[in-house]
């Protein structure tokens, strides 16, 4: 496996222990130069996987069923492929059932490829997904499954775009995309396969992706805590994109003894996937769920986090047992989506007018809950003064660990990153002073995001921070002021560097136009003893797939720097029309529309 993503080089050594390192590359992007680490693993690992899993895992469940039972049989990866092309036949019907039958002739001659080991490793899993749902149907347990093996292709070569509400897979063959296609049909997420360029993608928008993205999120790769660099870029896409359908509902408000606390189930459910938690009225809100088996309480984690609930599993002793549980408190809950919130503040106003709970006490819950979103709730005082050096210094200080968790998560979610854009110290246990510093690259990031950020919610929350922080600098003095107002200016007017993934929609001329950059590189050439520099970015705009080339060079008089290309005719519409496509990439990285010239 070869990446440049220390996330799914992690996530590859928690799952399967690979952590030979055998050759380190480096590539040339817009973002700078990148290291890629290529890491391999004996093909015994993956025979031993197989083999386990036949014998007490998700392979031995499929071979329980009717038809499939030689599958607790197998013993290594060659005897899995060889397994499949005897069983082709199951697979073929299951995806013509789906897709209609004008696909059965490219489904069966894909068999006889099943030999190159290449198309074997793509074809394998969509093909015992399509077996899973025939035999076994759709409930939770074979949708644990399904959001397990699907996580590998989108983590792979998926593509996860929150903004555009779209999950798009990169097959390849045309065969293969149908194949996936099929399997997802299977579990019901309506898909499109679309060929891009040579190739063939498997694309789920809407509903279609919302559903897959939550699936992903709940059963997939394991959630890496620590360093931003351990994060998946596409799980947090997922869990943004996922969050938009969810269920919350409560029941069975009680209170067995006199003096014992106030109790309600609480119900979170997506699609065929419900958990049950726990909700105890006491000095505050709590929200809890607890078992001695982990991957009960794993989902419990993940469907709280989809609720917008920064929730993490943890571990205690109870009778020299292993229990794991994950709770929330009433500031983390009231920082999640207003579902829960508005769940939750029915839970308590039923709970005064029963008598069961203080009314004073339960005003305050009922203000944070009804406040909402951090966007909502009011920012932290923080210190903003110029250093002995003439740097600006923007702090928050607090003797919480709480509150500067919060602030942490709040710039986070703003997405900001720790170490690059804030530092975090929290305070000492049993006493002392924590502090959450903005670095420069912090506040410049902040006034970045309030123009250029993925959505309306975070360039609004961005604005706000910076809104706030301009207000602290003029009261601090003109010196602070201006320093303040001069890093808020650089960052608004610094265009984005990174490219690849970049999606926005645009109004050009007055029509709206979808770009999305799928990749790019920049080359520094000599001609005639003058630099030139020639940015190329592959962009799907409006549709239309294209390469465009940028020059820049120095011109003129003053020796500005200046960027040209030309439009070509070879493409959709012609010229004119390709201007018109590159006006709107061009507006949609910079926040300008380019001069066009005949």
């Amino acid at each position: 496996m070869t990446t440049s993503h220390l996330w799914q080089f992690a996530e590859t050594h928690a799952l399967f222990d690979w952590s030979r390192v055998v050759g380190l590359r480096m590539s040339l992007t817009l973002e700078g130069p990148k290291l890629q680490v290529v890491v391999e693993a004996p093909l015994e690992r993956l025979d031993e996987a197989i083999r386990i899993s036949a014998e007490r895992g998700w392979l031995y469940m499929l071979g329980t069923k009717e038809g499939l039972e030689d599958l607790m049989h197998v013993k290594s990866w060659d005897s899995l492929k060889r397994w499949v092309v005897e069983n082709w036949g199951i697979v073929v019907d299951a995806a013509v059932k789906r897709l209609g039958e004008e696909v059965r002739g490219e489904l069966e001659a894909l068999r006889n490829k099943l030999n190159d080991d290449k198309v074997a490793r793509e074809v394998v899993a969509p093909a015992l997904l399509l077996m899973q749902a025939e035999k076994l149907g759709v409930n939770e347990e074979t949708l644990r499954y399904f959001g397990a093996v699907i996580s590998g292709a989108i983590g792979g070569d998926g593509h996860v775009s929150a903004v555009m509400k779209r999950i798009e897979l990169a097959s390849g063959e045309r065969e293969v995309a149908l194949l996936w296609g099929a399997a997802l049909a299977a579990y019901g997420i309506k898909v499109e396969v679309k060929r891009v360029g040579s190739a063939f993608n498997v694309v789920a928008s809407g509903v279609g992706a919302a559903r897959l993205a939550r699936l992903y999120f709940l059963y997939g790769p394991p959630l890496l805590e620590g360093d931003d660099r351990l994060k998946s870029h596409k799980l947090a896409e997922a869990v943004e994109l996922g969050a938009e359908e969810l269920n919350v509902s409560w029941e069975g408000l009680r209170r067995r003894t006199e003096d014992g606390p106030v109790a309600a189930d609480l119900t979170i459910s997506e699609g065929g996937i419900a958990v049950k938690y726990n909700v105890y009225l006491r000095d505050a809100i709590v929200l809890q769920f607890q078992s001695t088996d982990r991957s009960r309480v794993e989902p419990a984690a993940r469907l709280l986090r989809l609720a917008g609930v920064s929730a993490e599993v943890k571990k205690m002793k109870v009778g020299g047992r292993d229990k794991w549980y994950v709770d929330a408190y009433t500031d983390m809950l009231a920082a999640g989506r207003v579902e829960l919130r508005k769940a939750l503040a029915e839970l308590v106003r039923e709970a005064v007018k029963n008598g069961l709970v203080d009314e004073k006490k339960a005003k305050g819950w009922l203000e944070k809950l009804e406040r909402g979103r951090v966007l909502e709730e009011g920012w932290p005082m923080y210190l903003v003064r110029l250093s002995g050096g003439g740097a600006l210094e923007v702090r928050f200080g607090s003797t919480d660990r709480n509150s500067i968790e919060r602030e942490k998560q709040r710039l986070e979610k703003m997405g900001l990153k720790e170490g690059r854009h804030f530092t975090v110290e929290k305070p000492e246990e049993g006493g002392g002073v924590g502090y959450v510093r903005i670095l420069r690259k912090g506040l410049e990031r902040a006034a970045w995001l309030s123009v250029y950020g993925k959505d309306k919610q975070q360039r609004e929350l961005a604005a706000a921070f910076v809104e706030l922080i301009l207000q602290r600098a003029k009261d601090g003095g003109e010196e602070v002021r201006k320093k303040a107002e001069e890093i808020v200016k650089e960052g608004k007017e610094r265009a984005s560097l990174e490219l690849k993934g970049f999606e926005r929609k645009v109004e050009v001329n007055g029509k709206e136009y979808v770009v999305k950059v799928i990749d790019g590189d920049a080359v520094e050439e000599d001609r005639g003893g003058k630099k030139l520099l020639r940015i190329r970015i592959t962009a799907e705009v409006d549709g239309v797939k294209s390469e465009y080339t940028i020059t820049y060079g120095k011109r003129g008089r003053d020796n500005a720097a200046v960027g040209r290309t030309v439009a070509r005719a070879d493409v959709p519409g012609g010229r004119e029309a390709d201007a018109e496509r590159f006006s709107a990439l061009v507006k949609a990285l910079t926040g300008r529309k380019p001069r066009v010239t005949a």
